[in-house]
């Protein structure tokens, strides 16, 4: 019964903002026979025209897992994982599954970044810490993990 009511006034609320908004000239006037309001006219219901939105709306934020690369396969886990810990064994000391949700965490820094080198390597240090440190593993350490991560090839599969 809730779910009804709910939907009802829903659809209401979409019908009388669409009519609001038509009030200008410029868009179409909602009719109230064709039911609740769609994805495409949700838009309109905020109380600006569908023009004003995509003329004067800055370019929408990426998903918030863009740039993060698939799981990968065992093979290339575990060459990215010897790779690191051929650098400084504590890099891995998490574990093989943390280390590489680090990189996938890194990749996606790198997506995000992809001209600012100086910001790679600061998020590498935040990306990859152990106990013994905790706030990571210092600039030249970063740098050489930042290159076997980009020469691993996990950054650039999808």
């Amino acid at each position: 019964m809730r779910t009804r009511t709910l939907t009802a006034a829903l659809a209401a609320a979409a019908v009388l903002g669409l009519a609001g908004c038509s009030s200008s000239g410029s868009a179409p006037k909602a009719d109230p026979a064709a039911g609740p309001a769609t994805a495409t006219t949700a838009p309109a219901a905020s109380g600006t025209g569908a023009a004003q939105d995509t003329a004067a709306s800055p370019k929408p934020a990426p998903p918030s897992d863009a740039g993060l690369p698939a799981k990968p396969d065992s093979g290339t886990a575990d060459k990215l994982v010897a790779a690191l810990k051929a650098l400084d064994p504590d890099i891995v000391s998490r574990g093989p599954e943390a280390t590489v949700e680090a990189a996938r965490k890194q990749c996606q820094a790198v997506y995000n970044f992809p001209k600012d080198h100086a910001k790679l390597v600061e998020l590498t240090g935040q990306n990859f810490t152990s106990a013994a440190h905790p706030k990571g593993f210092g600039p030249e350490t970063s740098e050489k993990i930042l290159t076997a991560l980009q020469a691993s090839g996990l950054c650039t599969k999808s």
